[in-house]
Parts: C-alpha cells; structure tokens; sequence
C-alpha cells in the first residue's frame, strides 16, 4: 500500500504524484481505515497476539540448552571482541543454567523443565534461535522490536499491521495492548502511529481499575444525548477540516470520538470475564496470584480477537535477571507458563489457531557469563543482542520445528541467523502482507515497518 493521501502539507510534487490529497479524500479515507483490506498475498493468519517478555528472557534457560555450560560453569569466561554485554570489566565467569532441560511432544523440542504446562504444547510451536538484534539498552532494543527503529518515533508493529488489514471490528480498536502496571521501558512509543495517521495507535488498556477511563457516560447523560452532542462536534469539525485537508490529528480525533462512542456499547461486554466457565479461567491461572496478571491478559487477548481486533500485544515484564537467575526466571516463567499454554489450547479448540499468530520474544538475549557478586551465589546473566530466542504458534507457522542455532555456549546464533526486521518481514509475510509493498511516504521517501527491507524467513512457514 503506497499512500499519500495523508500528507499534512501537499506540495506541488506530492499533488503530481498522487492527486488524492483533495477534499473528498477524507471521508473516502475514513471509510478505508474503517474496512477490511485486501492482502498482498493469500495466507492463513488473520490477526496476532504479540506476547513481549521486557526485560530479556534467556534463551539458555528457556529453549536453548547449553550442555556445555555446565562443564565450564564458573571458570573464568575470556570476553571476544565482538561479545556484547550490558557489564565490560571485571572478572566474569561461565554461568550453566539451573534449571534441567527436556525433549517434549512427538518433536522432542527442547524446553525447560519449569514450562510445566506449555511443554504440554510444543508440536504447535515453532522456536526460532537464530534472531539478532543491534542493542544491549532496554528502551532502545524494545523500540526496535516494536518499531523496527532503535530510537523510536516510528509505527508499532501492530500500526502497521492495522494500517495494512484495516479492523475487523468497526466498535473496537484495531490494535490493542495489554501493558504492565507500569510501562515497559520506553512508554507509549513502542506502540505508537509513529508518521502513519494517529487512528493507528495502539489503544492500551489499564491492568488496575477500569481499562479504558470515562467508558461510561457520567450520571445523568444520556445515549441519545450523546449522539446529539457529537453530531453538532462532528460538523464542527467537518468545517475546520475542509479548510485543512490532510490533517490526520483533527481526522483521527474525530473519528476517536465516534470509535469512542460505540465501544460503550461493546466494549464493556469483551473485557467482563465473568460470563467466562469457571473451568476457562482456571486453565489460565486466573485467582492464583502468580498467575493471575497475566493469565487475564491472555484470556483477554482471545476474547480480543474473537470479537475482531486485529492485532494485540500483551506485556510481562521483569525479565532483566542480572541477579538470582534461577529465582528470578524460575518465577517469571511460573507466571507466564499456565496462560500461555491456555491461550493456545483455547485457540485450539475454537478453531482459531489456525489463523491467529501468536508470538513470543523479548528485545534481546542473554549472556553465558556473568560478573559474580555475593560470593559467587547470586548469579545471573547480563543483555545479549547477538543471540535470542522466540517461538510462533499458529498462524501458518510450522509447528513442532526448532529453526536456526547458537554456538556452543549460547553467546551468538551461528545458524539460519536473522536480523530482527527479517522477523519482522516474515509476522508480515503470514498475515498476508508484503513489506515491499505496505510502505508510507514519509520525510521524502517510501517508509516500511524493516527500514531498508529485509527477507521473509522461510524455514518459519509450514
């Protein structure tokens, strides 16, 4: 999709090129946004539910075993050039996982043991350890795993992705996220409508009290009463649009109001678990307080998606463990664990899986060394841009398949290696999308969500 029609100021080139920038654009534009699209190519997945583990989870201690780490652990590690870490002096030391490792499902795929309901599920995941990434800062390296730009301001992925399908649902967001309590490092910009049209942000929603604030009329106000109110806003509005056209802020608040309007009227029905069987609730760990938090954002998810929003990110957070792996991680996958699992499963049995993509990554890897502190018991691992691992599920990815590889300690992907915007390409790919061609002018240029382009990563593609 190559777009001019929401250039804030035209230029006598930009009318030459696309002539589209006119008054009667802008309600044909909206009607655009509001619809379904075409896709580039065929392709199984309809929508995505982005699962992002902030912080870095380890790849040695979740899916990718290190059998030699545990003959090296705490001799001293003699640091390469090239090995990038979050810590650059001092002594630093082998550090082998404290967890034991498995061969689950019929794939024997391994997995840590501490999955102990997602290995349950394995034959419908597809891990991938060949990814790398650019940084070992938090804020940056999540920008470029959101964004495809390690200094932010660019569209999320999930922007791209809605600016692309358009909504499946004209009462809900496109793109929803599902944050922590707290942002993850970074704010808002990891799920912004960077240059494309502010109706493509990611519309988050609060994990305490009520998601979306003033959901519900004030005392006294009625539907009727409303529509009256936003009619007279509307033309208004309209007004001062068509002396400004183009001006996708004024558009998209407009339109907001509207969206606003009917997710009054749906929006309380999708995020009300109760109707919910007790048994549904239980297989995502909702009521323990482990698993609680994210066991609802999973949950969430599927009911986001069942009722059509295209793309929804899920934040765990917490998953720097520089410190105290073995509890730390032992933790964090205690609480992520149950849900997961349930969301696949769930998916699974509603006939969904199929065309729904689920992914789960971090921004980068971690270390095989570590800095000892507290007499060598505290151990933990430091940030690794040039090994990670992820895993898809669903979605036209090949289940039951572990693709690309690590050397030896786990320091760097040596196998099917990819840089992020080649995963970025392939998410793309398997919604029906062609990077190439889902592009936005910009600054002078054709902007797309890989930067300069990237390759889809084929071995991921049943």
């Amino acid at each position: 999709m190559n777009n001019r029609n929401w250039i804030a100021t035209p230029t006598r080139r930009d009318f030459l090129y696309g002539m589209g920038a006119g008054l009667g654009t802008v309600a044909f534009s909206s009607m655009l946004q509001a619809a379904e699209r075409q896709t580039h190519h065929t392709a199984k997945a309809k929508r995505c539910i982005f699962l992002f583990m902030e912080g870095g989870p380890s790849h040695i201690d979740t899916f990718d075993p290190k059998p030699e780490l545990t003959k090296r652990h705490l001799k001293e590690f003699q640091r390469s050039g090239e090995m990038e870490s979050a810590m650059s002096s001092g002594k630093r030391y082998f550090v082998k996982s404290p967890f034991e490792f498995i061969k689950a499902g019929q794939s024997g795929s391994d997995i840590s043991a501490e999955f102990r309901h997602l290995k349950n599920h394995v034959d419908d995941m597809c891990f991938f350890r060949g990814c790398q990434v650019e940084s070992v800062n938090h804020p940056t390296a999540c920008y470029h795993v959101n964004t495809g730009n390690r200094f932010g301001g660019d569209p999320g992925v999930g922007a791209w992705v809605t600016y692309g399908l358009g909504t499946m649902n004209d009462n809900l967001p496109g793109f929803v996220v599902l944050p922590r309590a707290s942002y993850p490092q970074g704010g808002a910009a990891n799920w912004s409508n960077g240059f494309l049209p502010a109706q493509f942000q990611g519309t988050p929603l609060r994990p305490q009290g009520s998601p979306i604030l003033d959901l519900n009329p004030p005392a006294g106000v009625t539907r009727q009463g409303q529509r009256k109110n936003l009619d007279l806003l509307a033309a208004l509005n309209q007004k001062h649009l068509d002396k400004r056209p183009g001006r996708s802020e004024l558009e998209a608040r407009m339109q907001s109001y509207e969206l606003a309007y009917r997710m009054q009227a749906e929006v309380p029905e999708v995020l009300d678990l109760k109707g919910e069987n007790p048994k549904t609730l239980e297989a995502y760990g909702i009521g323990n307080s482990r698993t609680d938090p994210f066991g609802r954002k999973c949950l969430l998810a599927r009911r986001l998606v069942e009722k059509g929003v295209r793309f929804v990110q899920a934040y765990a957070g917490n998953w720097d463990s520089h410190d105290y792996i073995q509890r730390a991680h032992g933790n964090l996958i205690a609480s992520v664990d149950k849900p997961i699992a349930a969301l696949i499963n769930d998916l699974k049995e509603r006939g969904m899986l199929d065309d729904t993509l689920i992914v789960f990554c971090g921004e980068f890897g971690r270390t095989p060394d570590n800095g000892l502190r507290g007499g060598g018991k505290s151990y933990g691992r430091d940030h690794n841009a040039k090994a990670m691992a992820m895993f898809f599920a669903g979605g036209g990815t090949k289940g039951g398949h572990t693709i690309g590889n690590t050397d030896e300690i786990g320091a760097e992907a040596v196998e099917n290696v990819h840089h992020i915007r080649d995963v970025h390409v392939t998410l793309l790919h398997l919604l029906g999308l062609d990077d190439n061609k889902l592009t936005f002018y910009h600054a002078g240029r054709f902007k797309q969500l890989s930067q300069f382009g990237g390759k889809v990563i084929n071995e991921l593609i049943a």
